[in-house]
C-alpha cells in the first residue's frame, strides 16, 4: 500500500484544471465539494487530485494552508480506499466551501462521504 501524495498524483495542468471546472460533474458533503471529470494522462497514473481553499473565507495564508494540509492529509491516508473503485482515469479538484477552520476528523469524515457520493454517482452513470 503506497500511502503517499507525490507529485504525479497531483492536479498541475492548467488545461485540465480548466476543463475540469468548465465539464466536469461535481458532489458535496459540506464542507467539502468534489469537481470531476473522467480524462486520460500522459503517465498512466489512475487519478490525479488538486486541493484548493478560497482566499475569500481564509483571508491568511497561514489558515489557508493548514486547511489544505489538513485536506492533503486525510486523502493521502485514504487514497487507496478511494482508488479501488475507480476503472478510468479521473482528474479530481477538492475544493473547501467552508468559513470556519476544521479539525482533521471533520476533513476525514467528509472525504469519505464525499468519495462514497462520488462511488455512487459513477455507479449510476
Amino acid at each position: 500500500m503506497n500511502f503517499t501524495f507525490n507529485k504525479k498524483d497531483k492536479l498541475k495542468s492548467k488545461k485540465h484544471i480548466d476543463a475540469l471546472f468548465a465539464k466536469g460533474k461535481s458532489v458535496s458533503a459540506y464542507p467539502l465539494r468534489l469537481v470531476y471529470m473522467a480524462t486520460t494522462f500522459d503517465d498512466d497514473v489512475l487519478f490525479k487530485t488538486g486541493i484548493s481553499v478560497s482566499k475569500r473565507h481564509f483571508k491568511r495564508a497561514i489558515d489557508r494552508n493548514r486547511v489544505k494540509r489538513l485536506m492533503r492529509e486525510a486523502f493521502r491516508l485514504h487514497k487507496v480506499e478511494y482508488s479501488n473503485n475507480i476503472s478510468t482515469p479521473h482528474a479530481f479538484m477538492i475544493l473547501y466551501i467552508g468559513t470556519e477552520k476544521p479539525s482533521l476528523t471533520l476533513i476525514e469524515t467528509k472525504m469519505k462521504r464525499l468519495f462514497e457520493k462520488f462511488e455512487k454517482n459513477e455507479a449510476n452513470s
